[in-house]
């Protein structure tokens, strides 16, 4: 039977050191790290994605402002107000809830929002510095994946990682970050023929595919870490892409759903606010 790596606990954990340095940064600087989420629509999932962000961020001492404005809102408006954000010293953190209305050029307004505070990592310039190998700003989903791994002291050292899912999000910022942890890095996707038998080859194996229940214990080599980052809902229950019951006795480690990735989402949000905090103070 698999070891349970626990997101929720390793979330918590990270969240308690986000508070005790978030005390410590406010003494010394006399300033509250600040996140800023803008929230177009009526989006009922992201309107509880960002409310569950908006009570981390007062727990963990953080300041929170949501700026909420109607679906029809202009993409001139909306620039005007990231370009706003960029100017004011007072905030460390700029996120824009997706998906946004298709009347808007999403990949414009992402890469108008200041590199520095970039908290979800997306634009382009992170993302270039992710793929070099440079210092950046990590997408919090990942950046999650990676401190369970070295909460439970997973090294990827010369392992083979293969990754099902190739997504801007997950999949493609996951093969930088597992690359520059020395693993061999494999992406796989919905057009890759024999997948079941390139996932076999994984000692480590992050599934993020969006297709509730689509890898079993017929894709996972014995003792293998399974990272499972679906989020499905079938019959009304969350459930992951990964079948946990039949992989479970297979691999080594794996990750639940709930209660394994999700919880580091918010938790590395958090952490990304701090980081824009840390480099922003330090050159004021």
């Amino acid at each position: 039977m698999s070891e349970i790596l626990n997101g929720k606990q390793v979330a918590l954990d990270l969240r308690k050191s986000i508070k005790v340095e978030t005390e410590a940064l406010i003494e010394e600087h006399n300033k509250q790290p600040h996140l800023v989420v803008i929230l177009i629509g009526e989006n009922p999932a992201s309107q509880s994605y960002v409310r569950s962000k908006e009570r981390a961020c007062v727990k963990a001492g953080l300041k929170s402002t949501v700026i909420r404005k109607d679906a029809d809102i202009s993409e001139t408006a909306l620039v005007e107000i990231i370009e706003k954000l960029n100017r004011d010293d007072s905030v460390h953190g700029i996120l824009l809830q997706l998906p946004i209305p298709k009347h808007i050029n999403e990949d414009k307004v992402i890469n108008l929002i200041d590199p520095a505070k970039d908290v979800d990592g997306f634009c382009d310039i992170n993302v270039a510095r992710l793929n070099k190998g440079q210092k950046a700003l990590v997408p919090c989903t990942p950046l999650g994946i990676t401190k369970i791994l070295d909460a439970y002291n997973i090294d990827a050292t010369g392992k083979h990682c293969v990754i099902i899912g190739r997504s801007q999000i997950v999949g493609k910022p996951m093969f930088s970050l597992m690359l520059k942890r020395n693993a061999t890095v494999t992406i796989c996707h919905s057009r890759t023929k024999n997948l079941s038998e390139m996932a076999k080859t994984a000692d480590i194996l992050i599934v993020a595919i969006g297709r509730a229940h689509m890898v079993d214990a017929s894709f996972v080599k014995p003792g293998a870490v399974v990272i499972d980052v679906g989020i499905n809902r079938v019959d009304g229950v969350l459930t992951g892409d990964v079948d946990f019951e039949s992989v479970s006795k297979v691999a080594g480690y794996i990750t639940p759903v709930p209660g394994g990735v999700g919880p580091m989402t918010i938790a590395c949000l958090l952490d990304n606010t701090l980081t824009c905090f840390r480099e922003i103070e330090r050159k004021v």
